[in-house]
């Protein structure tokens, strides 16, 4: 799914992910540029949450006093041009993360031969410094996956109540058409509405132009239509040129 890509993928640092982003053993030398990894903040500060809330210890909310600083700033500057977000990260925010990160690298080595709640939370911090601060490197880029996990919310919970889906080919089906409910709402698309259109204009349109079709094109595409032609159920359907 990812052959070819070269941009940011965020996600957890579960190692099931790995793969994305380090090259095969058989191709350790290779020079091909490979996705980069974006890590998620919240998953950084679940191990001090759990320290704090279990072991009361003053390192472990001084963990979550450090990240909610981060947040703080960060929602300063929501909803600025990605250009302008990156310079605010780059002068407010990269000196605190700086900061953490050498604050919990020096705790890590007094916990490292402990089996503690503690050692996990510094543990993690230390591991994935470099996928953590990567969101600095791009105002498009977000400090956490939480927007990408509310999503797959649910699904999760759905699955309990379809429990099979029939077979491979539907499991796939459900997926594509899961992921186009995700996307038009990240959009801002009435999710129902947009697939009514989709499925209207569909077998219409020119196969190497599908991706005006994508949410994230849509509602240019969808003011280039004639509005009566659209609601129509069945019915020839004009397609405007390329632009």
């Amino acid at each position: 799914m990812f052959a070819g890509f070269t941009g940011y993928i965020q996600a957890d640092a579960k190692s099931v992910y790995d793969i994305l982003f380090r090259p095969p053993p058989e191709k350790e030398d290779d020079d091909v540029d490979r996705p980069k990894e974006v890590g998620c903040l919240t998953h950084c500060r679940r191990g001090f949450w759990e320290a704090a809330i279990t072991l009361k210890d003053p390192l472990a909310r001084e963990g979550l006093a450090r990240i909610h600083r981060m947040y703080q700033l960060e929602e300063t500057w929501k909803g600025k041009p990605p250009e302008e977000i990156r310079r605010l990260r780059n002068l407010h925010l990269r000196p605190e993360m700086e900061d953490f990160f050498l604050w919990a690298r020096t705790h890590h080595e007094v916990f490292k031969d402990e089996r503690v709640l503690l050692l996990k939370a510094f543990g993690y911090a230390t591991r994935h410094e470099a996928a953590l601060m990567r969101f600095l490197d791009d105002g498009r880029l977000r400090i956490d996956n939480n927007h990408s996990e509310r999503a797959l919310r649910s699904i999760a919970v759905g699955r309990k109540a379809w429990l099979f889906v029939g077979s491979d080919d539907h499991a796939q089906s459900a997926g594509n058409i899961l992921s186009l409910v995700a996307s038009a709402r990240l959009h801002g698309l009435d999710s129902e509405d947009y697939l009514r259109d989709l499925l209207r204009v569909l077998s219409h349109w020119p196969r190497d132009r599908y991706l005006e079709l994508a949410p994230k094109f849509w509602s240019a595409t969808r003011a280039t239509l004639d509005p009566a032609e659209l609601d129509l159920e069945v019915g020839p359907l004009t397609v405007p040129p390329s632009k």
